[in-house]
């Protein structure tokens, strides 16, 4: 096996071996605590500027395939695994992890101690960092990290984002049919695209909602020329306070359309009402968080990837309230207007991967989206 390093900002490093493709890859390493939905996070946009570890030790076992993909390719910088499966078992496999990462270039590293890197995270911080297994010299490679910009107030919503407009008529997946035909729709929605997942298209398209995607730089103005329904914002990477151009957009649409927003739409809500956000030390990435619904006093187990947080007291005087909060650190995680037809989470509801818990949110949005019609 080819020997490969990782080299955190703060000095520390991990021997290991290579995984994927050679060469090498820096950005903010994270840890994500999933047991299963690997494919689902390499293709994940919200992943760019981020290189993931996964605290689960076997990584790859499942193999992958064409119907997991979230988006057009994957967009994570670096994988971080104990072991990527060399001999993966399921019906539903195509090919290996490790020759899926080399197809499309994800230099990634396994065979180190995913639990001491977790808990280096977890006590240190997220920091940026680099893999490598073309570099030998560890203190070299610490230097590249320093050396890195990190992701406060950098645009990554401009690298993932479509490039114009589009369709979406795709519905959910079921076993046996695969993707199915969505039904004839009942509501016109315009999504904003700053990284979106596919199964949230497939959610609200199963759901009756004809979707046209537009790239996160659509200003207000071309939307509601366009008379939507309603208005959605999705998932991304990186600083919200990055995309400026994304939140005046937003701002446009406040009182004017129903908009429903998931993880950085959350943030972005929170900024165009003149809220603010802020970093948290190692973020939220997994598919078991538990999350307390204010409203009813359910615990949901919810799938988030996320590094950025809204500050609920400083969207309150805007007639915002929170509406969930996170079990684990007390930080919030959806919000709703008091009179306009607007709310958002944090997380992410369309369970892909993750748990179901969440999926009540989308008819929701459905059930809004009826109401405000009838007014």
């Amino acid at each position: 096996m080819t020997p490969a390093l990782l080299a955190l900002r703060d000095g520390r490093v991990f021997r290991g071996e290579a995984c994927g493709a050679a060469g090498e890859a820096a950005g903010e390493v994270v840890f994500n605590t999933s047991m299963t939905g690997y494919q689902e996070i390499l293709t994940d946009p919200s992943y760019r500027g981020q290189i993931v570890c996964m605290t689960y030790p076997l990584i790859g076992n499942y193999g992958v395939n064409p119907e997991d993909a979230e988006s057009r390719r994957p967009w994570v910088n670096g994988l971080i695994v104990k072991e990527a499966c060399a001999y993966p078992s399921s019906w539903r496999g195509r090919a290996r992890i490790d020759d899926y990462m080399r197809e499309h270039g994800i230099v990634g590293i396994q065979g180190i101690d995913t639990r001491a890197l977790t808990r280096h995270l977890r006590d240190r911080g997220a920091q940026e960092g680099v893999i490598s297994t073309v570099e030998p010299d560890p203190e070299r490679l610490v230097e590249r990290a320093r050396a890195r910009p990190g992701l406060i107030g950098r645009d990554l919503v401009s690298e993932v984002t479509v490039t114009a407009s589009h369709r979406w008529n795709e519905g959910a997946w079921e076993l046996g049919r695969g993707f199915t035909a969505p039904p004839t729709p009942s509501f016109r929605v315009i999504a904003y695209d700053s990284g979106i997942k596919q199964n949230i298209l497939r959610q609200l398209a199963s759901l009756g909602c004809a979707v046209e995607v537009v790239p996160a730089a659509t200003p207000a103005a071309a939307v509601l020329e366009r008379a939507p329904d309603g208005v959605f914002l999705s998932n991304g990477p990186g600083d919200p306070e990055g995309v400026p151009y994304l939140v005046e957009s937003v701002r446009g649409l406040i009182g004017r359309v129903p908009i429903f927003g998931i993880c950085l739409g959350n943030q972005i809500l929170g900024l165009a009402f003149g809220g603010t956000t802020y970093k948290l030390p190692f973020g939220h990435h997994g598919a078991n968080h538990p999350v307390r619904d204010l409203l009813t006093g359910r615990v949901e187990i919810t799938a988030q990837n996320h590094g950025f947080a809204v500050d609920p007291r400083s969207v309150a005087r805007f007639g915002l309230e929170e509406t969930h909060v996170n079990l684990n650190d007390g930080t919030s995680e959806g919000m709703r207007h008091r009179e306009l037809p607007i709310f958002s989470v944090q997380y992410h509801p369309e369970a892909s991967p993750g748990p179901h818990d969440a999926h009540y949110l989308f008819r929701r949005f459905i059930e809004l989206l009826r109401s405000q019609r009838g007014a």
